[in-house]
């Protein structure tokens, strides 16, 4: 009991902090796997060539580009996990504690603040989820392009289309040079590419929670029904917890998928058509004198046309194997990430106070 009640203890502070790190830890291990994904999201789909799955994407871009190209944008991607998780839980706290502090003053004194609904607790989530996006996702966009690297065209390069050719040795694809060159090619609003699905896909999490909480309901009420007053086991939470994941991502994956091909350089080609690609706009000038960056819509209009409705769910299976095994390494780590951060806490207030 008293480890449990030591994670209640931490401040807003404290469990954003605790909850970033656990995400950061979580990313690292499968990273290889999100940059799989992403390429695999990004590129349209040639017909005629045979499209990789994850593992043997993985294997191509080893032999073609070297181990550590699974690596590429690693250390963005760390700051944006970071950064996403920090203002998402510190965020969350802040709203949730300001909402029952607003709901206990109407109450008479000593009273007890009635537990959320969930509508409230998903409304809360959405709310903070919207503005952590607002704040992070110039470093989201960064960390995509670093990811997929340079596009060349799909047939110059005589691979499946999800898999970009190495960049150029000679270019600079450093954090600073990358948000140096968004802001040249797309404006200072380049930064922020990708934040209209960004803010639709905070619903992701409410799906997530909605789902688990409905299934486990469920089963806490078949376990009754046989005489069992036991909760959920942890491999049964891990179970109900990821079938949640799936059917969240299923239901949002086409503005995931649209998502990662805003902010990838992929959205600049002229003529998108894998079967009869145009040219690559030069890097380092404006893009869009005479044109706009495409929207969401506008992704998912052309996919539609050139491949139909699963056109959309290129890349799913990747997403869901990436999304499930990160929740798990999170599931497994929270508490001791918890534990970690209360003791560090402790530890500073002692040195300062000696």
């Amino acid at each position: 009991m008293a480890a449990q009640s030591k994670p209640q203890s931490l401040t807003p502070l404290a469990a954003a902090l605790a909850g970033a790190l656990g995400a950061c830890f979580s990313t690292a291990v499968v990273y290889p796997l999100d940059v799989a994904k992403t390429r695999i999201q990004a590129i349209p789909r040639s017909k005629g060539k045979d499209d990789l799955s994850l593992l043997a994407l993985i294997i191509r871009i080893i032999k073609k580009e070297g181990l550590f190209a699974l690596y590429g944008g690693f250390g963005a991607t760390m700051l944006n996990t970071f950064s996403m998780q920090y203002a998402y839980f510190f965020f969350y706290s802040f709203v949730r504690n300001s909402y029952i502090s607003r709901i206990t003053r109407k109450l008479p004194k000593g009273s007890k603040a009635p537990a959320l609904s969930t509508a409230a607790e998903l409304l809360l989530g959405a709310v903070a989820g919207a503005l952590a996006q607002i704040f992070t996702i110039p470093v989201s966009v960064i960390a995509t392009r670093q990811q997929v690297g340079r596009v060349t065209k799909p047939s110059s390069a005589g691979l499946p289309s999800n898999v970009t050719e190495a960049s150029d040795p000679q270019s600079d694809d450093s954090f600073m040079a990358v948000a140096r060159e968004i802001v040249e090619e797309e404006g200072v609003g380049g930064l922020w590419l990708g934040i209209k699905p960004g803010l639709v896909l905070t619903v992701n999490p409410a799906i997530t929670y909605g789902m688990y909480e409905r299934v486990k309901s469920l089963l806490l009420l078949a376990k009754a029904t046989a005489g069992s007053n036991d909760k959920l086991s942890a491999w049964q939470s891990f179970v109900v917890g990821s079938l949640s994941k799936t059917l969240a991502t299923i239901v949002t994956y086409p503005y995931i998928m649209a998502k990662v091909r805003i902010q990838a350089r992929s959205a600049d080609i002229i003529n998108d058509d894998p079967e009869h690609p145009g040219d690559v706009p030069s890097p380092h000038i404006y893009h869009h004198a005479k044109s706009k960056h495409p929207g969401a819509l506008d992704i998912l209009r052309k996919v539609l046309q050139r491949e139909g409705v699963l056109g959309w769910y290129q890349g799913m299976q990747a997403q869901i194997i990436k999304a499930v095994l990160s929740q798990a390494l999170l599931f497994m780590s929270k508490e001791q990430f918890e534990r970690w951060t209360l003791a560090l806490i402790v530890l500073s207030v002692q040195m300062r106070s000696k």
